[in-house]
């Protein structure tokens, strides 16, 4: 038995395990077993091998950022839930390979941001994949609903940069971020926050919303359709919060009101 493999069994033992393990017995303890952490065998050896000969803080530096660069994408949107499947709540975010499993019973709307496809499952185990669900055991029926593909799953990164470059720029150059074909936002916000809506391409029209505690649906989205509230269509808006901003335009054929989600879904920038 290696010296690593021993004293990762050591450390596994309730009667050996002291409050506060260092570093390095942290890492080795993970990557002795990595599979009860979820990590790939493949993985847990380049960083076991990257661990000799290093300090105690970099083995901890070198397992979070191989944690968080194996994490898999959120690629769909809870839409709507019928029952109470486990580990998953209507308006959540989900990543490619969950796993829920529905009751006879339990139905889940699942909106796809990259593909622009929205499922209606009906019992059965559901695979969460990049464009679409496997559904087994289960039935499926699926529609594409007009979206901006892609544009959705802009990291905060991207969209906080495009809202700078407008903000730096003012009107000369708009760079807009995302088109909406629902004339009503679902916006995605941090927290209760007052919004702050110009249009750009026909100075004169703006709105401001004051976003409190009882109109934020799960913790984050405000949803204009609820309010009784749509913006023009065709129009090309800034909507601000604070230092977060962003710049989308409203198609020239959107509806008010509830249309699909992932067409009128509006991820507000989060500042770094």
């Amino acid at each position: 038995m290696s010296d690593s493999s021993f004293e990762a069994d050591r450390y596994s033992n309730a009667a050996y395990c002291p409050k506060v393990l260092p570093g390095r017995a942290i890492a080795r303890r993970v990557f002795a077993r990595p599979w009860r952490f979820g990590i790939p065998s493949v993985l847990s050896k380049q960083v076991t091998n990257a661990m000799r000969g290093i300090g105690t803080a970099t083995p901890l530096l070198l397992l979070a950022g191989s944690l968080a660069a194996s994490a898999p994408p959120q690629v769909a949107l809870v839409e709507d839930v019928t029952g109470k499947p486990a580990g998953v709540e209507l308006m959540d975010y989900v990543e490619v390979g969950k796993v829920i499993e529905l009751g006879a019973d339990d139905r889940i709307v699942l909106g796809y941001m990259s593909s622009c496809m929205r499922e209606t499952i009906t019992g059965g185990t559901v695979t969460v994949g990049k464009d679409e669900s496997e559904v087994r055991s289960g039935k499926v029926t699926r529609i594409k609903v007009r979206c901006d593909p892609g544009k959705l799953l802009l990291s905060t990164r991207q969209g906080q940069a495009a809202g700078m470059a407008f903000r730096s720029a003012e009107s000369a150059a708009l760079s807009v971020s995302v088109t909406l074909y629902g004339s009503s936002p679902l916006v995605e916000l941090k927290a209760p926050a007052t919004l702050r809506i110009e249009r750009v391409d026909r100075p004169g029209e703006r709105q401001v919303v004051d976003v409190n505690d009882e109109q934020i649906l799960n913790g984050r989205f405000y949803d204009f359709a609820t309010r009784g509230k749509h913006l023009a269509a065709g129009g090309v808006y800034r909507m601000s919060s604070g230092q977060e901003a962003i710049v989308f335009k409203i198609d020239s054929h959107a509806k008010p009101g509830n249309t699909p989600v992932l067409g009128r879904l509006l991820r507000l920038p989060a500042p770094e």
